[in-house]
């Protein structure tokens, strides 16, 4: 077998079987087959695209690249969550205790931001000495005797991915679902989660930019999950305007604080409610929505998922007392205000703009290992519906410097659009795919 046959095959709309696709990817991941000839395969399956079996055996292949994860010897079951990606998006440092609070073990392994998508192990890094790169050892160890683990992807989980994304990233060829559906679903697989809810994001803040394709995706995934024997749903959420007031490292971590403590804002709490729920059901803790739901919400009003963000905080070396007093989080020196010119109803919040704008100030990056600034970022005070008047408070620019802090101001301006027609709200969720 040759890597020219398999590209060849594939540029004329072949189906590969899983003989060739695991011949590839082996030999990728190797070093035995050069970068151009994989950049020319994922360039014809961008163009030809997959059969929903092609991208299974495509993601088994990737996972199979590297160490799996077998997590049935530690806990009866692990349930895992995996968003794909934002615009405030926090979710999973306010719901893994949650869950866990439910008496739900949860094995997670996040990721960091890239472009105007912010990552989870960024905003968690905003609290001193927090450990995001635990062992193999250390996170099963973890899982065990505490019940809930979120640290980065080990870089012996799923090697293939990692060298192919980089890959993609630099030759135009993200943007196709079976690429992206295998590239997700390996790293879930290696991770060894038996259960995986995937909040998959549509609108302008999203590589999904319309519900249509969210869905294919989510549909995508959902089946790969069930041919490799995983428990696996998607929701399918809106990325129209940014979740939550906050946007940018530390300010979502203090979000996500006061979300525990019951007084975080109404859409982050809601969105964090429904993805829990899932969880529940998923990992055998409830059997109905209204049921989770309920058991949700309780961990939030008894202080439990409160106090165990802490001990999940404490256990992998983080300061507890920036749980206790968020004020203490990374603050950046410059706060403006950028104020509505005139009233009106609010017809769009543009996710993408308010993201691309943290990332100007400094919150975010352009390219993998670029630094960050954990204090910066944008709060947004308006959402799709709300009323608003001449001089009211749109948001706020937490910045390092003056001159950055003015392009900021323009952009948010241009983020937002005011008129005199009636508006509907966004929907937080599209549908779920099971």
């Amino acid at each position: 077998m040759h890597a020219v046959d398999v590209i060849i095959k594939k540029r004329d709309g072949g189906v590969l079987t899983k003989a060739e696709i695991d011949f590839f990817i082996q030999g990728y991941t190797r070093g035995d087959i050069p970068d151009y000839q994989a950049a020319s395969w994922a360039m014809a399956v961008l163009l030809n695209g997959m059969t929903p079996e092609e991208t299974t055996n495509l993601t088994l292949a990737m996972a199979e690249s590297g160490e799996q994860l077998d997590l049935s010897g530690i806990v009866d079951i692990a349930v895992d969550k995996h968003s794909s990606g934002g615009v405030g998006d926090k979710t999973s440092i306010a719901v893994v205790p949650m869950v866990r609070a439910c008496g739900l073990p949860v094995g997670k392994m996040s990721g960091r931001g890239l472009g105007f998508s912010g990552g989870t192990l960024d905003k968690l890094e905003s609290i001193p000495g927090f450990r995001v790169d635990l062992t193999r050892e250390e996170f099963l160890d973890q899982l065990r005797t505490l019940g809930m683990v979120l640290t980065g992807q080990s870089m012996d989980l799923a090697p293939a991915d990692g060298k192919l994304y980089a890959l993609r990233d630099v030759t135009g060829t993200v943007p196709t679902i079976p690429l992206i559906a295998s590239s997700i679903m390996s790293k879930k697989i290696a991770a060894g989660a038996q259960a995986i809810v995937l909040d998959v994001k549509t609108g302008n803040g999203a590589f999904m930019k319309t519900v249509e394709d969210a869905r294919e995706l989510a549909e995508l995934m959902v089946s790969i999950g069930k041919l490799s024997g995983r428990n696996v749903v998607a929701l399918l959420s809106d990325m129209n305007q940014p979740l939550g007031v906050e946007v940018g490292n530390a300010l979502e971590m203090k979000e996500a604080i006061l979300t525990l403590k019951g007084e975080g804002p109404d859409d982050f709490a809601e969105h964090c409610l429904k993805v829990a729920s899932q969880m529940l059901i998923l990992g055998k803790k409830a059997k109905t929505e209204e049921s989770a739901r309920e058991m949700a919400q309780e961990a939030i009003t008894s202080g439990r998922g409160f106090e165990l963000l802490k001990k999940l905080i404490q256990a992998q070396g983080g300061d507890v007392s920036y749980i206790d007093d968020p004020g203490k989080l990374p603050q950046a020196p410059i706060k403006v205000d950028v104020i509505a010119e005139g009233s009106g109803v609010i017809s769009e919040v543009n996710a993408k703009t308010v993201g691309e704008t943290a990332v100007i100030l400094g919150a975010g990056r352009m390219k993998k290992g670029d630094s960050i600034d954990l204090a910066v970022g944008v709060s947004v005070y308006c959402k799709v519906n709300d009323m608003v008047e001449k001089g009211q408070r749109l948001f706020t620019v937490h910045a390092r410097n003056e001159a950055v802090c003015k392009e900021a101001e323009t952009r948010l301006r241009s983020a937002v659009k005011i008129t005199d027609k009636d508006v509907k709200p966004l929907p937080h969720f599209y549908g779920l795919v099971s």
